[in-house]
């Protein structure tokens, strides 16, 4: 949360905007809304936020903050496959543990919403964290690094890999007839595999 707003009012507001969020959709995020669910008056919303689009954007910067302490917790060991695996089972995780969040952090359920260039900046940390991991990978000879496998370029393939996975099982699409878990896992592994220098010398 922005130490602007991490007063006790705030936090209120904002937990009251979680909720509505949760309980009733993007619909429901509206000043009124927000401070009748925490007891206040809209003036306390435009005073710390400056409105709607304020308390979205903490929400934003909150989510992504989350989720970068999550990846950042991840162990770094010899094993750097391994290690890339558990960085994504972490962001799917966070995914599946917080939805409301998920759904603000990608815009899914409040499409006209713009986060500002600092919000843009903190959710970007996440995706260096993961790059500097392949970054590591690359040094070390566990992981492919020629002009078209550079750090940035593979941590946002397996970031948008990882994103396309866990939004399609939070929506529940066929769910009835895949299992999303098991895909995920051999998504990464696949994934995974494939970035190891000597299995793309043997299929090139």
């Amino acid at each position: 949360m922005n130490k602007a707003h991490g007063d006790e009012t705030s936090r209120a507001l904002l937990l009251a905007a979680h909720r509505l969020l949760a309980d009733h959709g993007a619909d429901a995020l509206t000043v009124r809304r927000i401070a009748n669910e925490a007891n206040m008056s809209t003036m306390n919303v435009y005073s710390r936020f400056g409105g709607k689009d304020g308390v979205v954007e903490e929400l934003y910067i909150d989510g992504f903050e989350r989720l970068l302490a999550l990846v950042t917790a991840v162990p770094t060991t010899d094993d750097v496959a391994d290690d890339l695996r558990n960085v994504a089972i972490a962001y799917r995780e966070f995914a599946l543990q917080n939805p409301t969040y998920y759904r603000v952090m990608f815009r899914s359920s409040i499409n006209e919403f713009t986060p500002s260039d600092h919000a843009r900046n903190v959710a970007m940390e996440g995706l260096d964290v993961f790059s500097a991991r392949i970054r590591a990978g690359q040094q070390s000879g566990d992981i492919i690094d020629d002009a078209d496998h550079d750090a940035a370029t593979i941590a946002g393939w397996m970031w948008a890999a990882c994103h396309g996975l866990v939004s399609l099982e939070l929506v529940g699409l066929a769910a009835d007839r895949v299992d999303w878990p098991s895909i995920f896992d051999l998504g990464l592994r696949s994934a995974i595999t494939g970035l190891q220098p000597t299995l793309r010398r043997l299929s090139a």
